[in-house]
């Protein structure tokens, strides 16, 4: 397995977790019904993971005997020796992804307004990683995407499921805007969006 070969499985791997945690995410903000806390706990350890992959993701291409990036092509690709725009692109989302992780950590400190304006950023960090993954050539090469390629129909599952949940929810919401509402009767839940 080449360098570029384990980025891009760390670039799915990291695009996997980050589509379930926001999936997570929505069922947290439902209030489903599956033992919140741990829902809640599943939810932080996926963004915690998928934050370390994401990180991961394009550090193999330091070593790679073909496409070599240095270390500042790495944190702002504008400069990249393959498909600078594409890789910006997923340069953007990480810093927003490692955003809304750590502004999650300081939750209480930020207030709940404050916080949840900040994780609403987390959609958009998945269409910019959605994106990066689809867009990008995963060999480097620059070649036009193949839309049957294997990884990019893994991209468009993965899409589809965070759309058509998202749909969903906001779709619930509309129908049942007393259910979210917080009031001093509510019951907090840990991680309530």
């Amino acid at each position: 397995m080449s360098a570029i070969d384990l980025s891009a499985e760390l670039g799915l791997a990291a695009l996997f977790l980050l589509a379930l945690n926001l999936l997570l995410g929505l069922m947290i903000s439902v209030r489903w019904q599956w033992r919140p806390t741990t829902l809640f706990q599943l939810h932080n350890w996926t963004g915690y993971i998928a934050l370390g992959a994401c990180v991961l993701h394009p550090l193999p291409l330091l070593v790679s005997a073909r496409m070599r990036f240095t270390w500042l092509q790495i944190l702002w690709p504008v400069n990249a020796p393959s498909q600078a725009v594409e890789n910006v692109i997923g340069a953007l989302g990480l810093y927003l992804v490692a955003l809304v992780v750590v502004t999650s950590y300081f939750r209480a400190q930020l207030g709940r307004k404050s916080w949840k304006l900040i994780h609403y950023l987390a959609y958009i960090a998945a269409a910019l990683f959605f994106a990066h993954s689809y867009l990008l050539d995963p060999e480097l090469r620059n070649q036009p995407v193949d839309f049957f390629d294997a990884e990019k129909v893994f991209v468009w599952v993965c899409f589809l499921l965070v759309a058509v949940a998202s749909l969903a929810r906001w779709k619930y919401g509309q129908r049942h805007p007393q259910r979210l509402r917080i009031t001093p009767k509510t019951q907090y839940v840990p991680g309530f969006k």
